[in-house]
């Protein structure tokens, strides 16, 4: 069994947060499965991640060492994921590449931020593999 239901991010904008997850959920096979005015919901077959605005009406925010990771199936998607993002408002954290201070061998990731801020990994060989 899972531990996680879904995760989910806040965004101060619905239909403009979508226009960057959109493509880069593409990168990975992923796509939306839902969409309504207070959010957007990702995955494949069920909802694994979820855009929202906040529900006490306040302004998101980024936490500063929260990171979510998705699963790449090859060290190509790690690459047009980072692609993507770099080239769609999001900025660099860690270029795509193998991480040998990782726990696991083989690992190839790479770090971007949203352009609201967030921090998003996408990972080959991680944790889920």
């Amino acid at each position: 069994m899972n531990i996680i239901d879904h995760l989910s991010l806040g965004v101060p904008d619905i239909e403009e947060a979508c226009k960057f997850y959109d493509g880069l959920f593409e990168t990975l096979g992923c796509k939306r499965l839902a969409t309504m005015e207070t959010l957007a919901a990702y995955g494949n077959e069920a909802v694994q991640f979820v855009l929202i605005k906040p529900f006490d009406g306040q302004e998101h925010s980024a936490g500063n060492g929260t990171h979510i990771c998705f699963v790449a199936e090859s060290p190509a998607a790690v690459d047009a994921f980072h692609k993507f993002a770099t080239e769609n408002g999001g900025t660099c954290e860690g270029a795509p590449g193998p991480r040998p201070g990782y726990p696991l061998p083989d690992v190839y990731t790479a770090f971007v931020r949203d352009p609201h801020g967030h921090k998003l990994e996408a990972i080959h060989k991680g944790f889920a593999s």
